[in-house]
């Protein structure tokens, strides 16, 4: 997909991107306090990544090795410490280990025909008797033999995430995987799904084609019950139309070669009280 500038799109103008870009950071400045981080911490980790960006994303179009001086000119950053940083090579980026299977295994229970009914997650036998019957064991195995079946549902019974019945069948608790809030897992969520919004925003704002959609629904000067009534459906409705999606986006993967490429459907629902403010 081509995110090249549009020629009829404006340059952009510093003193328009700076307002609503301040809205944009101010949740993630309250996020940073709260965890310690201080702005010296994150000066430098802004620091690296123009570098980062300006290095891999502003490529001459002669195709010439981008040189010190040229990133230097594009971010204001000194010279030698743009050499220092080029040197030093860019930050790591880890996906907890976790992320590997969890989302996997809960989209194929809430996708697949075998598994699921309408999107439902059918209730499943901790284990097979016969090699063609459906198990949480062959739920795992269908997308991860690193982890044993037993350590999954260990770890997803204490997290709540799926029950045993009288039974002794297994019971999905919650329609999609939801971390623990303010662990690994979630923060790495965090990251990669607010850089796919921004990333399709910004591509947008730039007059990438084809534009990503990107809508959104948004009242003012409603009462709190009234922000309830719409929290609430809107959930429940928003839930729907991604796990109906799923099924379709399942079975395209399940039949795709494979590629470099990939994708991500979004949803948010977000209330609050206008004058506290964010």
């Amino acid at each position: 997909m081509s995110t090249e500038t549009d020629p009829f799109v404006p340059p952009l103008q510093q003193d328009v991107v700076v307002t609503p870009v301040a809205r944009l950071l101010r949740p993630l400045v309250r996020l940073l306090i709260r965890a310690g981080i201080t702005f010296p911490a994150i000066s430098d980790l802004l620091r690296e990544l123009y570098v980062a960006v300006a290095e891999t994303e502003f490529l001459l179009d002669d195709g010439k090795p981008q040189t010190d001086s040229r990133v230097s000119l594009l971010t204001g950053i000194h010279r030698k410490e743009v050499h220092r940083l080029r040197e030093a090579g860019a930050p790591i980026h880890n996906v907890p280990q976790a992320l590997s299977w969890g989302s996997q295994i809960i989209a194929r229970w809430t996708g697949d025909p075998a598994y699921a009914k309408g999107g439902v997650p059918r209730p499943l036998p901790r284990n097979s008797v016969e090699s063609s019957d459906r198990s949480f064991e062959t739920l795992v195995a269908s997308v991860t033999r690193d982890v044993r079946p037993r350590a999954v549902l260990d770890e997803w019974l204490n997290q709540k995430l799926v029950r045993i019945d009288a039974d002794d069948f297994v019971i999905l608790q919650e329609r999609a995987y939801l971390p623990r809030p303010g662990g690994a897992e979630q923060l790495y969520y965090f990251g990669r799904n607010v850089h796919d919004h921004v990333a399709a925003a910004v591509a947008n704002i730039s007059g990438g084609d084809p534009r990503f959609f990107e809508r959104a629904l948004h009242y003012d000067g409603l009462s709190v019950a009234a922000t309830e009534q719409l929290f609430s459906m809107a959930n429940e409705r928003a839930m729907d139309v991604l796990v109906d999606l799923n099924q379709e986006a399942l079975k395209t993967a399940d039949n795709d070669k494979g590629g470099d490429w990939r994708w991500t459907l979004g949803v948010y629902v977000y209330r609050e009280n206008t004058k506290e403010g964010s």
